[in-house]
């Protein structure tokens, strides 16, 4: 089974469970393991919450910019990516080494969660006008264990 989606969400904090409502849905329709849902799930939310946080600028009385999220389910692998307006990572080159986070950091965890939950991930900048791009996918398995039927 093939299923695509892409979501332009503004840079607010209530678009993050709405992507991982729709991310979710699209699990359950797949017949996707609910462990491997919880875990691209939770990853999705680390990676939109660093877009609504470090995503761009967002001058008093402005909108702020949107952030996109595209998920591709393609017979047993799920790949997810989201892309802000921001500055980008710093010397943003691509697969730059993500550092594990302090003990007693309070920010800073996503992307070590995110590589954590996903089999792979890759950051960097996106060419021309800037922002971040993160992208992970995960092989999905189904209900009982097995890959998905490739339709």
């Amino acid at each position: 089974m093939s299923i695509w989606w892409s979501l332009h969400l503004r840079r607010e904090a209530a678009s993050v469970p709405l992507a991982r409502r729709i991310l979710l849905g699209t699990m359950e329709s797949a017949g996707v393991d609910p462990d491997i849902s919880y875990d691209l799930c939770v990853a999705l939310s680390e990676a939109c919450a660093n877009a609504v946080e470090h995503g761009g600028a967002v001058a008093p009385g402005t909108t702020p910019e949107a952030y996109r999220v595209t998920a591709y389910l393609d017979g047993e692998t799920c790949r997810i990516e989201v892309a802000d307006a921001g500055p980008g990572f710093p010397s943003g080159g691509p697969n730059r080494p993500v550092l594990p986070a302090r003990a007693e950091a309070e920010h800073g965890r996503g992307l070590c969660l995110i590589q954590e939950l996903a089999d792979h991930m890759h950051i960097g900048n996106k060419p021309g006008r800037g922002g971040a791009v993160v992208r992970f996918d995960k092989t999905l398995k189904g209900k009982q264990s097995t890959p998905l039927p490739v339709v």
